[in-house]
């Protein structure tokens, strides 16, 4: 079942595209770094996002594409039908489909996370003090939470995708999630803001790697909260699937 849904998943184009968008953030991070050196050689200090951070947005989107897609595309062909007769078993085939999902996202997002930053110290060299200044230890759980982040989005994504059965639906939500209701938080009356503002998805990878700006603001959670907050977004997507899969015809 699982090497089923791994060949659908290979099979269908936008996957091949997904993942490159998601890797342009390799060739981003570069580009920024050598900005920000250039920066720091005319001021002598520069403080600047990390291009891992700063574009982490663009891998959590694409690689959510995967998701929804690894779904949405059988609704819309009509091989759901096909698929269901196959694995009559409803929870066996998406729980097949949520493992191939979470193994080919957190791949692409540690391979591309760990690779831009490689690229951006070494572009960066001594420059990177001010903007990207810690070692792999000390950035490592950042780095994780990175790459737990950009999985979490797909796993949603498949689940919304179960609920919505509508490619456009799915990603639209999923876009809410990430850009729509984070912008929104900090326009909240204190102190709403801030402790509505640190269970939004893109606030949580700051908690987990126990960012010390946002230690000191209140509402702000733990780092093993963080990371059950952000677990448990793809965990209630996925309940809900699996409910409405279960029950629902095809």
């Amino acid at each position: 079942m699982i090497a089923s849904e791994w060949l659908k998943l290979r099979s269908v184009a936008s996957t091949y595209y997904a993942v490159g968008a998601a890797a342009l953030m390799v060739v981003l991070g570069a580009a920024w770094s050598l900005y920000v050196g250039a920066l720091a050689d005319e001021r002598g200090s520069v403080r600047a996002a990390a291009p891992e951070e700063g574009f982490l947005p663009l891998v959590q989107i694409s690689l959510a594409v995967i998701g929804v897609l690894a779904i949405t595309v059988e609704y819309g062909t009509g091989t759901i039908r096909p698929s269901l007769t196959a694995v009559p078993r409803r929870r066996a085939l998406l729980l097949a489909k949520a493992a191939v999902v979470t193994a080919t996202t957190a791949a692409t997002g540690f391979i591309v996370i760990f690779t831009t930053y490689a690229v951006s110290h070494l572009v960066a060299g001594d420059r990177a003090v001010g903007y990207n200044a810690g070692s792999i230890a000390d950035d490592l759980p950042s780095l994780l939470g990175s790459v737990l982040s950009v999985t979490v989005p797909a796993l949603v994504g498949l689940g919304l995708g179960v609920v919505t059965r509508s490619t456009a639906a799915a990603i639209g939500s999923v876009v809410g999630l990430l850009f729509v209701l984070p912008g929104i938080a900090p326009y909240l009356p204190p102190p709403w803001n801030v402790r509505i503002g640190a269970w939004m998805l893109p606030n949580l990878v700051p908690q987990i790697a126990g960012d010390r700006i946002s230690t000191r603001l209140e509402g702000v959670l733990p780092p093993a909260v963080a990371v059950a907050v952000l677990v448990g977004y793809a965990a209630v997507a996925l309940a809900i699937a699996f409910v409405v899969f279960d029950r629902r015809d095809a």
